[in-house]
């Protein structure tokens, strides 16, 4: 039964994966970051699967639409955001396969043993304390900068939680990509995939995916950029594609109630 509290809430619609997304109306609200990355990652059947700092929880439950034998633990620290994403959860009918832990990045280590999972997901905060415009909307700064956990504590709980032959898949700004890099060298996580997120083929780009992996090496290989928007101003047949998982159908929807 959807409980939604219509003045402060939304219902959003990704029909492509047949999920309904409980969000809140003025605070952040997720783009197209989070398919982009799901899509990226690639989730495999019965993929034991974890996504750092999960919001609302839409990357954890595309990663359960996209292969139904695998399991998704999704890590938030924010107390409404965690509850919001226990709703989803039960809305979708997922609750055997998606779980929600409302915990800090920092803490991880209590509540998980080391390689617990086969790929870690993550959308983290990409603006340091101090750094650029303070939003009005409640939950806005603490998904977007950094509070209790940094990017250096996002990259060392995926790697205390991934197995040796698992995947660390992230979505970042591409201000911070070098420090990324960086962070990753002194972390020993070895850069397997990169690509460029730009808004069209004559912007800059604007964030970037990345694939790393521990306890082994490989040449990392840079994929083709990705263009959200094509050379007449609509959305790239790429993105829709992702948006639509190969289906025919429209655009991600907000409903009232």
């Amino acid at each position: 039964m959807l409980n939604l509290d219509s003045e402060m809430e939304t219902l959003d619609e990704l029909s492509g994966y047949d999920l309904r997304i409980i969000q809140p109306r003025h605070g952040y609200r997720f783009s197209v970051d989070p398919l982009l990355l799901a899509d990226f990652a690639g989730v495999r059947q019965g993929e034991r699967c974890a996504d750092l700092g999960t919001g609302c929880g839409v990357i954890a439950l595309l990663l359960a639409r996209m292969a139904e034998g695998a399991s998704v633990t999704a890590v938030e620290f924010q107390q409404v955001m965690a509850g919001i994403a226990q709703r989803n959860v039960r809305l979708n009918g997922l609750a055997g396969r998606v779980d929600v832990v409302e915990e800090d990045i920092v803490s991880l280590k209590a509540h998980f043993p080391v390689d617990s999972f086969d790929l870690v997901v993550s959308n983290p905060p990409y603006r340091r304390p101090g750094t650029g415009k303070v939003s009005p909307r409640r939950g806005r700064d603490e998904a977007r900068h950094e509070t209790s956990a940094t990017l250096s504590d996002f990259l060392a709980a995926a790697k205390y939680l991934v197995k040796p032959s698992g995947r660390i898949c992230l979505i970042y700004h591409t201000c911070r990509l070098a420090e990324l890099m960086a962070q990753a060298a002194v972390q020993k996580l070895a850069p397997l995939r990169l690509r460029m997120v730009h808004g069209n083929t004559r912007m800059d780009a604007r964030m970037f995916m990345i694939e790393l992996a521990k306890g082994r090496t490989g040449e990392l290989k840079v994929e083709p950029p990705l263009f959200v928007r094509g050379e007449e101003g609509g959305y790239s047949e790429e993105k829709l594609k992702i948006y639509r998982r190969q289906r025919e159908d429209a655009e991600p929807q907000s409903r009232e109630n």
